[in-house]
């Protein structure tokens, strides 16, 4: 894949989605069908998901971890992709702060157990931080679940 050089970016990662960009959700056929190269069952450590207005927030939280999947795009769809995803994920930038959603990478949990470097979309902080004290959880993490 090429590298996508941009301030802020920490270059070509696969993504981890735990809500409405998952296989079977309305936001997997808009955003990254037939631009995907590969996909495959994981989770997220250190993180809870908390429930929004139809879609869930994830937030970091030590000793929890979210079902998810990861996402790796088509060589020839990573830019596009990446900025796509963060219009839709209300992501402007680094500490920008009209942030929904950061965007950070973290290490996600392939079903193998290895270990591989991820774009998510967190809460923002101050979201987080309202969640935190009166947000509804989603019990064992996993939206499609709920």
């Amino acid at each position: 894949m090429a590298s996508v050089d941009r301030p802020g970016s920490g270059g070509v990662l696969p993504f981890f989605v735990y809500g409405t960009l998952r296989p079977g959700e309305v936001n997997h056929d808009l955003f990254l069908r037939g631009r995907t190269a590969a996909e495959e069952p994981g989770r997220l450590p250190g993180a809870v998901l908390y429930a929004g207005p139809g879609y869930p927030y994830a937030v970091e939280r030590p000793g929890s971890v979210i079902a998810g999947e990861l996402i790796t795009p088509a060589a020839d769809a990573y830019a596009e992709l990446l900025d796509a995803l963060d219009l839709l994920e209300e992501y402007a930038g680094p500490d920008c702060p009209g942030n929904v959603y950061d965007r950070v990478a973290r290490d996600a949990v392939r079903p193998d157990g290895s270990r591989v470097r991820a774009w998510v979309y967190l809460a923002a902080p101050p979201l987080a931080r309202r969640l935190a004290r009166s947000g509804t959880e989603i019990p064992g993490g996993d939206w499609l679940r709920r």
